[in-house]
């Protein structure tokens, strides 16, 4: 690799990005040490799974007590295979709530509950992704989803626990990577930094299900116009973020959708929320956006921590069943791997 440091950088493995929604903690554990993953960043929905088979019964999600129980039964079973639990994840529709609303009150209820399973699992990272749920109530002021974030900030920070705010490519309010750059630096904490997602920043500046093209087409550029802008962009995430205020980067590349989607939210979900949900292979499995530049640009600013894969292939159609869960797990540790160096080569 002729790109210092980077022998040195760790992958990781998201828990909702192996098998299916029925497949059971311990045996994805067990694939992904054996792949040679060193952590996972824990889903939320795995939690509650575990813990109902280990109850025999459906545990609430906002029965702390319990999952709190189960969360240090977690991390147990992690030690057992040598894993670590880098992140928990997805905290999402947290920030943008009206003042004195129950909504807010539940959100920080929330964050009040996951930041104690936090420490039970042991993990000190929080996955924070920018608000994705349309809802007339919800606010785009970023003064509103600054203060929001500030004081979560704070109540992380009396656990040593810190926030990595994601720009997710459907969001109402920070689709993009530099719209989360300027909420957490206007936050002003230090503990809150960034997850940057390779697909969520290609999805967002360059890609686009509802077009035949698969890219963005409402704009008065060409696609060598559009190539430039957003090189452009990953040139100026290059140069003006800070290294320390990267905490991982997660990797996956999409799917062109065989015929484009409709424009419209459909079960409460944008079209590139659906898109993100079922059509992202590991990189070199059929994806098409430009992912190896995103690569390029974060290991440009030194960073120099968590690779961390957070794949959902569904194939081309979105409804591909996964395979096995070992083999996958070995693929997408060479997938990752060859990604590593095909961004620190250049």
């Amino acid at each position: 690799m002729s790109t210092p440091g980077v022998d040195q950088v760790p992958f990781s493995y998201a828990t909702c990005s192996i098998g299916s929604p029925s497949s059971p903690l311990p045996e994805k554990l067990s694939a992904l040490s054996n792949a040679g993953f060193t952590a996972v960043e824990l889903a939320f929905p795995d939690i509650l799974s575990y813990a109902a088979s280990l109850n025999g019964h459906d545990v609430a999600p906002d029965n702390y007590p319990e999952l709190v129980k189960v969360a240090k039964k977690i991390r147990q079973l992690c030690d057992t295979h040598n894993l670590k639990v880098m992140m928990l994840q997805p905290f999402a529709n947290f920030e943008g709530w009206p003042r004195g609303s129950k909504e807010r009150e539940d959100a920080f209820k929330r964050a009040n509950g996951w930041s104690e399973i936090m420490t039970a699992v042991g993990t000190d990272l929080l996955q924070v992704g920018s608000t994705d749920t349309p809802n007339d109530k919800l606010t785009t002021s970023q003064e509103d989803i600054i203060t929001d974030l500030r004081e979560l900030a704070d109540l992380l920070g009396t656990r040593n626990q810190r926030i990595a705010y994601e720009n997710w490519c459907w969001s109402s309010h920070a689709p993009t990577w530099k719209q989360v750059w300027e909420i957490v630096r206007a936050v002003d904490r230090p503990n809150i930094g960034l997850c940057l997602d390779a697909f969520q920043t290609a999805g967002s500046e360059y890609g686009d299900p509802t077009t035949s093209s698969g890219h963005i087409e409402d704009s008065p550029f060409t696609t060598e116009q559009l190539t430039q802008q957003y090189n452009a962009s990953l040139d100026e995430l290059a140069r003006t973020i800070p290294a320390d205020k990267i905490y991982l980067l997660q990797v996956s590349d999409a799917y062109k959708p065989l015929s484009p989607f409709d424009n419209k939210t459909i079960d409460g979900a944008r079209p590139r929320a659906r898109w993100s949900h079922s059509f992202r292979p590991m990189p070199y499995r059929g994806g098409y956006l430009p992912i190896e530049e995103m690569g390029r640009a974060v290991l440009k600013t030194g960073f120099r921590s968590w690779f961390s894969m957070e794949i959902f292939d569904g194939g081309k159609t979105g409804k591909e069943e996964p395979g096995e869960m070992g083999p996958y797990a070995k693929l997408a540790m060479a997938s990752a791997k060859r990604f590593l160096e095909s961004c620190a080569a250049a």
